[in-house]
């Protein structure tokens, strides 16, 4: 007699999770400034040009320039007579060969003329430069600049804005520049 035998492959169970949906976990890279960052008014020094940084930031302020740091970023004012207004051919004729003889490896990305809501139109000057070495490592950081050049009455408010070249600060560089007044 002669017996066929069947066999029969079982579908692996099936289990239902009881955990919680996971979110991926969000990763900033060093210098991104969050996008929830509280910003509070500052004045220029010697002027009535406000603007606005992340709360908790160091402050400085040396020959005129008032800085803000945190850790990879810093945020620079500096508010000069100019009997006339910015443009981007001046910016590219006497700015651009300054930041080029005073910057570490000086890297010229665009010259542009933009609009803020706060001052108005501005001159942004976008470029690479080396961060001065870290004191404890010696380590540099490639550091991305935009510089917008604000003229109102005979002055010129210059915003300096640096980081990391890959953090990603568009919406707090936006935030700050749009807050530039003068008051």
């Amino acid at each position: 007699m002669s017996s066929s035998a069947t066999t029969a492959t079982a579908a692996p169970p099936t289990t239902q999770s009881t955990a919680p949906a996971t979110h991926p976990t969000e990763f900033n890279p060093p210098g991104d400034i969050p996008d929830n960052a509280v910003f509070v008014d500052h004045v220029a020094p010697g002027s009535h040009v406000h603007f606005t940084v992340p709360e908790g930031w160091a402050q400085s302020a040396q020959h005129g320039t008032a800085s803000f740091t945190d850790h990879y970023n810093s945020i620079a004012i500096q508010v000069v007579a100019a009997p006339q207004a910015p443009t981007a051919a001046s910016a590219r004729q006497v700015d651009v060969p300054q930041l080029k003889a005073s910057e570490s490896h000086f890297q010229l990305i665009g010259i542009d003329t933009v609009s803020r809501k706060g001052a108005g139109t501005a001159v942004r000057i976008r470029y690479l430069i080396d961060s001065k070495p870290d004191p404890v490592t010696g380590k540099v950081v490639r550091d991305a600049v935009e510089r917008y050049e604000f003229w109102h009455h005979d002055q010129d408010a210059i915003l300096a804005l640096t980081g990391p070249r890959n953090a990603d600060n568009v919406d707090p560089w936006q935030t700050v520049s749009d807050s530039v007044t003068w008051k």
